[in-house]
C-alpha cells in the first residue's frame, strides 16, 4: 500500500459509516437481530470466539473485508507463508510460523529449507529436556537438577514465563522454574536466595549474547554458581545457552554443544516456541511441547486458508483497527478468566506494542491514524474488584477480549461455574447497561439514579475454549500474532521491527559511566538529566551513620 490510508475509498466508506451509524446501541442491534449473538461468532483451532457485542452490523464487516482486501491482507498473508522478506527495514523474512510447521513441509529461505533445521534443533532440544526431567543430566557435583532459572529479557522472558504459567498444570512438579529477566539485582537474588547450586541449571537467552542485561545477569549467576561450586569447571554443568554466538558462549564457559540456536527471521516476541521455549519444555515435557506447537500449526493454517470474511485472526484485527480508529478506543484490555494465564497480559503487551507501535509507514511516511492501542489486563475475578468500575462508568472507552474455559483444570465445588458466570455477566452488562428507568423502577431513590446507570454499548469480544490444554494455549497465541500483524497490514507498517527499544539502551551506555562519581559531574545532558545524575552520585553509596541495624 502507497499514500495515506485515509485516501483509500474502503476506508473513506468506514468513515462514513461510522458517521451515519455510530451512535446505534448495542441494545438496538440485538433488538433488530434475534440471531446476531449466533451469527456473528466464529469457529477455528477449537476457539469459538463470539464478537456479537461490537458496534458493527453486516455493512461494517462487508466493509472492513474490503478494506483488508484493498490493503493485501491476502497477499501479504501468502507472502510470509512463503519466505518473502517482509520485515522490510531489517530485510528479513517473517518466519514463526515456521517455528510449528511439520517436518514434512518445505519453506525456502535462500534455498534453504528451514524447516529441516527448526526440527534438528526442536530434537536437540526433546533430548537435553528428556535428560534434564529424569535426572540423566548430573550437576558438577554429580547432583541431579531440580531447579531451572531462565536468563532473558523482552522476548526472551515473557513468552517462555507465560507459556510456563499457562500450562503449570501440566509441568514436572518435582522441578523449581524461575524466570529471571530484570537487571535490578534484586529478581536475581530473590530467584537463587533459596536454592543449592549444585541441583540449579541456567538457561542463558540471548541470540547475540551480547544483551546488556541478560548478560549482566548470567555473569552475576555464574559468580553465584562458582562461589557456592568452587570452580569454574562447573559452569559446562550449570548453564546452557540459545543462542548464535558459539565464540561468546564459548568464552562463558558453555560448550557449544549445549548451545541452541535460532534464526533471524524470528523476532524475539515471536520465539517462544523455538529454542527461547527450552525452560518451557523442560517444564511441561516435550509431548506438551509439542501439542503446543501443533496447537500453533492449526491456527496458522486456518489464518493461510480461510476468506477473510471467515478468518478469525483478521477478524480480530479488523474489529481492533475499528474499535481503534472509528470508535475512537485508545486502549484494549484483554481479561482472561483462568489464573493460569495470569501472565497472558504482559506477554500480549510485548506482542501489540513493540510490534505495531510506530509511526511511520514501511515507505518511510509518517502515519496519519492511531496505530497500537495499549493493551493491559489482569485476570478475572481479580480486575472486577479493581478496574473494571472504570470500564463500566468512567468516562474512557475500552474494548475488552473476555477468554474463558468451560471445563477447570482443577474442579473445585462450583467455583468454576461462579467464574464463568462472572465473565458471562461482565460482558453482558458492558454491552447493555443499565436505563435510568430501570434503576429506579428497582426503588433506588432519585439523587442516587445518575450513580447507578449504566451506559453500556461498551464493545468487547469473547473468546471461549473446552480447557486450557497445550494446543489450546499455542492456537490463542497464534491468533493474537496474526490479529497483530493483520493490523500492521491495514496500517501499512512493519510489524516486524522494534528501532524503539535501541534510543534508551543507547543513551545508557553513555550514562552508565558518569554514575560512579569518579569521573567529572556530566554537563553533555539537559538540566534535569544533569541534576539526576548528580543527586544520584551523592547518594548512591549509603551512609553508615544512618544505617540502623
Amino acid at each position: 500500500m502507497t499514500g495515506s490510508i485515509v485516501s483509500l475509498p474502503a476506508w473513506q466508506s468506514l468513515s462514513d459509516h461510522y458517521q451515519t451509524t455510530g451512535d446505534t446501541h448495542l441494545r438496538e442491534l440485538f433488538a433488530a437481530d434475534a440471531q446476531r449473538g449466533g451469527r456473528y461468532a466464529l469457529e477455528a483451532a477449537g476457539l469459538y470466539l463470539d464478537y456479537s457485542k461490537n458496534r458493527i452490523d453486516d455493512t461494517t464487516l462487508k466493509l472492513l473485508a474490503g478494506l483488508a482486501h484493498e490493503c493485501g491482507l491476502a497477499e501479504r498473508i501468502q507472502a510470509m507463508f512463503r519466505g518473502d522478506a517482509i520485515n522490510t527495514t531489517e530485510k528479513r523474512s517473517v518466519l514463526h510460523i515456521a517455528l510449528r510447521a511439520p517436518a514434512t513441509e518445505r519453506i525456502l529461505v535462500d534455498g534453504i529449507d528451514v524447516v529441516v533445521e527448526v526440527h534438528a534443533v526442536l530434537e536437540r532440544m526433546v533430548s537435553f529436556a528428556d535428560s534434564v526431567r529424569s535426572g540423566q543430566w548430573l550437576g558438577h557435583t554429580g547432583k541431579r537438577i531440580r531447579n531451572v532459572i531462565n536468563i532473558g529479557i523482552g522476548g526472551s522472558d515473557l513468552g517462555p514465563v507465560m507459556a510456563y504459567e499457562a500450562l503449570r498444570h501440566y509441568s514436572q512438579r518435582d522441578l523449581t522454574v524461575r524466570f529471571v529477566s530484570n537487571v535490578d539485582g534484586t529478581d536475581l537474588v530473590e530467584a537463587t536466595r533459596d536454592l543449592d547450586a549444585c541441583e540449579t541449571l541456567f538457561i542463558v537467552c540471548s541470540k547475540t549474547f551480547t544483551t546488556q542485561e541478560t548478560l549482566t545477569n548470567a555473569h552475576a549467576a555464574r559468580a553465584w554458581a562458582v562461589g557456592q561450586l568452587g570452580s569454574d569447571s562447573a559452569v559446562g554443568r550449570h548453564f546452557v545457552a540459545v543462542s548464535t554466538n558459539a565464540q561468546a558462549v564459548a568464552q562463558f564457559g558453555i560448550a557449544t554443544e549445549n548451545m541452541f540456536g535460532f534464526w533471524d527471521w524470528v523476532g524475539g516476541r515471536y520465539s517462544m516456541d523455538s529454542a527461547i521455549g527450552l525452560s518451557t519444555m523442560i517444564a511441561i515435557g516435550p509431548q506438551h511441547f509439542r501439542e503446543m506447537l501443533a496447537g500453533f500449526h492449526t491456527m496458522d493454517e486456518h489464518f493461510r486458508h480461510a476468506p477473510i470474511e471467515q478468518n478469525m485472526p483478521a477478524l480480530l484485527g479488523l474489529l481492533a483497527v475499528w474499535n481503534n480508529n472509528f470508535v475512537g478506543a485508545a486502549t484494549t484490555a484483554v481479561l482472561p478468566y483462568d489464573q493460569y494465564l495470569k501472565r497472558f497480559p504482559a506477554y500480549l503487551q510485548q506482542l501489540t506494542m513493540e510490534s505495531n507501535g510506530k509511526h511511520v509507514t514501511q515507505g518511510g511516511q509518517r502515519v496519519d491514524v492511531e496505530t497500537a492501542p495499549i493493551l493491559w489486563g489482569e485476570p478475572g475475578t481479580n480486575g472486577q474488584h479493581s478496574f473494571y468500575q472504570l470500564l463500566h462508568l468512567g468516562t474512557r472507552l475500552v474494548p475488552c477480549d473476555f477468554i474463558g474455559f468451560c471445563q477447570g483444570l482443577n474442579p473445585l465445588g462450583d467455583q468454576h461455574d461462579l467464574l464463568m458466570a462472572n465473565l458471562f455477566a461482565q460482558s453482558e452488562a458492558l454491552a447493555f447497561g443499565k436505563t435510568a428507568q430501570e434503576v429506579a423502577a428497582e426503588g433506588t431513590a432519585p439523587e442516587l439514579v445518575p450513580h447507578r446507570v449504566f451506559d453500556g454499548n461498551r464493545p468487547s469480544n469473547t473468546i471461549l475454549a473446552e480447557r486450557l490444554t497445550p494446543a489450546t494455549l499455542g492456537a490463542l497465541i497464534a491468533l493474537y500474532e496474526h490479529s497483530v500483524f493483520t493490523q500492521g497490514v491495514i496500517w501499512g507498517i512493519d510489524s516486524f521491527d522494534q528501532w524503539g527499544v535501541e534510543l534508551g539502551k543507547v543513551l545508557a551506555q553513555r550514562v552508565l559511566p558518569e554514575l560512579d562519581g569518579a569521573s567529572e559531574v556530566p554537563l553533555g545532558h539537559d538540566s534535569s538529566t544533569n541534576t539526576l545524575i548528580e543527586r544520584y552520585r551523592r547518594q548512591r553509596r549509603p551512609n553508615p551513620k544512618a544505617i540502623r541495624t
